[in-house]
Formats: structure tokens, sequence, C-alpha cells
């Protein structure tokens, strides 16, 4: 199971600075909370669905406990709470085909659910509180965000299909990006490396009430439709359990986002996806994020803002540069010096940069950025986001 780097390394939340609005590497123990709303009468069959579900999940790497509670008010609602040592371990289970087969006996008694992801920050009572304050893992501050909720869905198609693909993707017309009056579609960037397709969604508000806005659109129902020919994965979006699975897998969190502070008036947007080593995808995105924290402070750096993507082996990181990328592409990448090289080369995949990745080590990135730059298919903003 992939978890993070086991060497010595200064945990990120000892690092971050007050730009950082997102980040799943602090070392802090995390708290998840699942509400779900049972069909009435399918109580007893939902309770005996998790008890089958939680003795599964006591075996995974970093699951600490759990809690399900069943509501006084009204006996369909139920609550699961479950705590974590990090969030890594548990990202890389709830977004493993494991976690996709371990939860289908529940889909059949259950109407909806929402899954929310917190650090701790502070805690009474318990051992937490009674530990030194170096081994409490902790989240040792609020972090300062810019309101803005990002995600991403990744899905592949057809090899032979991509320049059709990316004609649909390209011309439909933007849905309504007023989704109620706390919730507002900002932007959408969608991108492509081969036969892969990412869409990036910045969100002002609820995430979940978004994609459930933009999911209902006439215009973005028939793009869907046009590329189901086309995609590798099958589905059926009439079938609420076809699309429900397709959507699962084509999720693509975003794992760690930050904001230099400054602003500039040519600042273009950039997909690199990097092809991480097999099992390596999670210690790719931290390696990745403590570049950027680095370069974060750094006034003479051209990155602006970067948000990295991870689930399983891919690896996508948004970045909004001053300037281009061909001109000096090595700070882009995170590559400043030798020794960078040589750690992200041991986390890529060797086949993909060609050859043994000697061009990383001999400081000449540009193979990198080759095999990594996506191709734009669309970038859209809201009126005033």
């Amino acid at each position: 199971m992939t978890t993070t780097s086991e060497r010595a390394s200064k945990p990120l939340s000892q690092q971050v600075s007050q730009h950082v609005s997102q980040s799943v590497f602090d070392g802090s123990r995390l708290r998840v909370v699942l509400l779900v709303d049972v069909y009435d009468g399918a109580q007893q069959q939902f309770l005996e669905a998790y008890e089958g579900l939680c003795n599964q999940v006591a075996s995974v790497p970093g699951h600490v406990s759990d809690q399900l509670c069943q509501s006084i008010e009204n006996p369909s609602q139920w609550l699961i709470t479950s705590e974590w040592e990090s969030a890594p371990p548990f990202l890389t289970w709830v977004n493993s085909e494991e976690h996709v087969r371990m939860v289908e006996p529940l889909h059949s008694c259950v109407r909806n659910t929402r899954s929310l992801r917190f650090h701790i920050v502070r805690e009474t009572g318990g051992p937490a509180a009674d530990a030194e304050p170096g081994n409490r893992r902790l989240q040792a501050s609020p972090r300062i965000g810019d309101g803005l909720i990002r995600h991403a869905l990744t899905f592949t198609v057809k090899p032979g299909s991509e320049d059709t693909v990316a004609k649909i993707l390209a011309g439909y017309a933007s849905p309504e990006p007023q989704v109620d009056d706390t919730t507002r579609l900002c932007r959408t960037s969608l991108f492509m490396h081969g036969n892969r397709v990412v869409r990036a969604i910045e969100v002002r508000g609820d995430l979940l009430a978004a994609l459930r806005h933009v999911a209902r659109q006439p215009e973005v129902r028939a793009v869907e439709e046009a590329i189901n020919p086309y995609l590798e994965q099958d589905r059926d979006l009439d079938d609420p359990e076809s699309a429900r699975v397709f959507f699962t897998r084509a999720a693509l969190p975003a794992v760690h986002h930050v904001t230099a502070g400054r602003e500039s008036p040519d600042a273009v947007r950039h997909a690199l996806y990097y092809p991480a080593r097999e099992g390596c995808g999670m210690r790719l995105a931290e390696w990745l994020a403590r570049q950027d924290e680095a370069a974060a402070d750094d006034p003479h750096r051209p990155v602006l803002r970067s948000t990295i993507f991870q689930r399983d082996d891919v690896v996508v990181r948004l970045v909004d540069v001053r300037g281009g990328l061909d001109t000096d592409p090595g700070p882009v990448l995170g590559l400043t010096d030798r020794g960078q090289a040589a750690e992200l080369t041991a986390l890529l995949d060797g086949e993909a940069l060609g050859a043994d990745g000697s061009a990383l080590r001999d400081g000449a990135p540009d193979r990198l950025l080759t095999v990594s730059r996506m191709e734009l298919v669309t970038d859209r903003r809201a009126p005033d986001a």
C-alpha cells in the first residue's frame, strides 16, 4: 500500500507559510465524517453491511478507529466517523479499487452520502491531550484559504479518438455559473495528455452542489453523451449505479494548493502530468508539494499558484505561471539543482522518461517538460470570478 515517504523529513506543517490554503501533507491526524441517508426500512440491512465493512477497514494501514451513530430524531439518518493517523493513508485507501468493491453492499440500502474530511487542530481529553506537544500530531495552526474549493476528474479515451474528443470537449457552451445563493462556479480548465483527460474546476461555496448543478445542465449532459462512445471505461448516464462508479473512479482530489501572494497580468495556466513510478504517486505528490512550498516565498520564482491533484499513480500539477514554460522550465518543474533532480527521478517512471532518466540527473529538465506537458483544450472563467 502506498504511504508517504519513509525517510526522515520535517513535517510540512512546520514549513507551511500563510499562503497555503490546502494540504494533506502536514502529518496531522484526520477525522472523516460520512453523513448517510438510508432508505426507509433498510436500517438493519445497512447495519449488517456496515459491520462487514468495518471489519475490513480495521486492517487498513493508518486506520485508528471508527464510530457508527444513528439520529435520535430521524432513524434514516446515520453518521459514520473515523480517525486516521494522517490524510495520505486514508486517501490512498478511499481512492482505491479495493474501496470501490468494499462499499458495494451499502449501495442498495443508501439513498445519499456526503463525506467530509478534517485535520484535527485541537482536542480536549484523550491520549493526545496528555501527550507532549511535539507528539500530538494535531494541525499546528489554522490554514488560510482563499474561499475556493479545487477538484478534478480524470478518465481515458480510446487511443485514436483524442482529436475527436478534444473538439467535443472544447465546443460546448459554458453552464450557468451561479449554482445558488452561496455557490458559484469560478473556473473550469480542461487538458489532455495522450488519451487521458483532466478536467479541473474551481468552486466558491459547496463543491457537491456545484457538481450536481453541472451534471444537470443540458449542454454538459450533451457533451457527456457525445464522448460516451470514446471512453475506455463504459458508462450509462441513465443508470445511477453506472454513473456513480464511473465518477467515483474519475475523481482526482486536490492534495495540495499554494498561492504565492503575487499577481501578474501575463499569467498563463499550464498543466503537467508526472508519470509516477508504480506505487509512488502519493510520495511524488508530497515531493512536489514541498517544492511548491519552498518556491511560494521566493519572489523570483515564476509560479504564482500551484495545485497538485493525485489519485493512485496519477499525479497532475496545475500551475499559473508568469511568462512561458520553455525559457527556464527548471523552476516551474521544481528542479533547481541536481539533488532535486535525483530525488524526482527516483519517483518517476523511467520508461516514460526514456532511457534511465539521466537527463534529469544531469540538470536538463527539458525531457521532463516534453513528457509531462499537457495540451490545453479549454480554460473558462466565469464573469467576475
